[in-house]
């Protein structure tokens, strides 16, 4: 049996929209200007008295993942609310699915936010994740820009 699978290849500076609500609207960019074969998807689409988003990635990295930096800058109504890097693949006992993924290969992985027990407060949030193939952060292997507009105050 044959099966279908859908990938869009962005253009750079097009905005996708993941979700809309009442109460949140998300997309994101590529901060790059090359196409990307990716696709995510967060559930619920929502703030409110929510204990965590569940969310689903869909990539195919242009190279090799033996080794993995994520590095995030979020804002908040423009202003500079937190700087975090996280090593999730060093090349040895490493325990996300995404570690040793090889270019062309297909990336599907699904996983937990539970930063979403924060109540968020409404304004402008911009998240920009970049993930890298080394520790110098010389060599970037996927940047993405996520905007959420959180629409009113949870409390």
């Amino acid at each position: 049996m044959f099966g279908l699978l859908f990938f869009v290849l962005f253009a750079p500076g097009v905005s996708e929209l993941l979700c809309t609500s009442s109460d949140l609207e998300m997309s994101y960019t590529f901060c790059d200007s090359t196409a990307h074969a990716f696709m995510f998807n967060l559930t619920p689409c929502s703030t409110m008295n929510r204990s965590s988003w569940k969310a689903t990635l869909t990539w195919i990295p242009r190279s090799d993942i033996h080794f993995l930096k994520c590095v995030f800058h979020v804002w908040y109504d423009g202003a500079k609310a937190l700087h975090w890097k996280e090593l999730l693949c060093s090349g040895a006992d490493d325990e996300y699915s995404v570690c040793r993924t090889l270019k062309g290969e297909t990336l599907v992985s699904a996983f937990d936010i539970k930063g979403s027990r924060i109540q968020f407060p409404k304004g402008n949030y911009s998240v920009i994740v970049q993930g890298f193939s080394d520790d110098s952060e010389n060599n970037m292997l996927i940047c993405v820009n996520f905007t959420m507009i959180v629409k009113q105050d949870a409390f």
